[in-house]
């Protein structure tokens, strides 16, 4: 297949292009590699895309129509995996308009040029924020149209356009509502990504309310192999990729990582976030069904495994800003 992948160089966007990429697929990737965070980690995912003569490069904004129609009139794809987002939910609130334009307007931009090119396969990055204030574990047949914080509300519009654009267009859709996604090259945003960048450097660890709100841990190979399943989706599905297994509360994540890194963490509480959920729990039941999907990394194994990339590339995530 030949594959639109958008957000390339984001976390979750590298890992999908590598397993594309090892398959035999073609992909053509764009990013805009901007400064949300520390562009370094942005070029360090894409460096291990590029070295493969499959893999092709556009810096390229999806809030920009012009340039995406440019890529759609010189490739014939067969799919396009949406994972270019503005993600974060505290950011959201700062910053707004930012996650409007590009995880609704961008959204939308892409279903038109897909329809305009007649490609029948969308695949979209959604979020488990949706379900604040859902009972757990969270299915996908749950109410989500009370969003708490403007990055769940811009993630809510852009499945609305998925599916008003399946229905007028008859594109095949697969909406994937990822839980807490974490591994090696994560995003710096994150409190995986810096629990255990403040343990291995010896700085307090900034931990909003008392630590005994769980999320749903999500290995980053999990994520990326239900991703690459979901392209054979026909109609409009909605899917969780969580961890399906006893959510970990954040002070079992913080042990974790102790003994991952032979390290101990200081503590530094701070007042809880009311944008952020207490809790979330994935029902992966559907996943299992459709897909065949079954994550296989538990939290424990996933852990020592982020923290070892972390040790190892000790060097230069020094310079990383948290």
């Amino acid at each position: 297949m030949k594959i639109l992948l958008t957000g390339c160089a984001g976390f979750i966007g590298a890992r999908v292009g590598a397993l594309l990429l090892e398959r035999g697929d073609e992909v053509v990737g764009v990013d805009n590699l901007n400064d949300y965070y520390d562009v370094r980690l942005k070029q360090h995912r894409l460096a291990g895309l590029t070295v493969h003569s499959a893999f092709s490069f556009q810096q390229v904004d999806v809030e920009d129509r012009n340039a995406l129609a440019e890529l759609f009139a010189a490739h014939r794809f067969d799919a396009v995996i949406n994972l270019a987002a503005r993600a974060g939910v505290r950011a959201s609130i700062q910053n707004p308009r930012i996650y409007l334009t590009t995880n609704t307007q961008g959204t939308l931009n892409l279903l038109e040029l897909m329809a305009e090119h007649e490609v029948s396969r969308f695949v979209m990055a959604s979020t488990s924020s949706l379900y604040a204030g859902s009972e757990m574990p969270f299915v996908e047949t749950a109410d989500v149209t009370s969003p708490i914080s403007p990055y769940a509300a811009t993630k809510l519009a852009a499945e609305a356009l998925a599916k008003t654009w399946h229905h007028l267009h008859g594109i095949n859709t697969a909406i994937l509502r990822y839980f807490t996604v974490y591994g090696p090259a994560g995003r710096p945003d994150m409190s995986p990504f810096r629990f255990i960048e403040w343990i291995r450097r010896g700085q307090p660890v900034r931990l909003y309310g008392d630590g005994t709100q769980t999320r749903d841990f999500t290995f980053i190979d999990d994520i990326a192999h239900g991703t690459l399943a979901s392209l054979g989706i026909k109609g409009f599905e909605v899917i969780n990729l969580g961890g399906g297994k006893r959510p970990l509360a954040m002070t079992e994540m913080i042990a974790a990582i102790e003994e991952s890194t032979g390290r101990r963490a200081n503590i530094d509480h701070m007042p809880a976030n009311p944008a952020d959920m207490t809790d979330t729990a994935a029902d992966i039941a559907k996943a299992g069904k459709l897909l065949g999907w079954v994550p296989s990394v538990d939290p424990q194994e996933g852990f020592r495994r982020t923290a070892v990339w972390h040790m190892q590339n000790a060097e230069w995530l020094d310079k990383i800003a948290l």
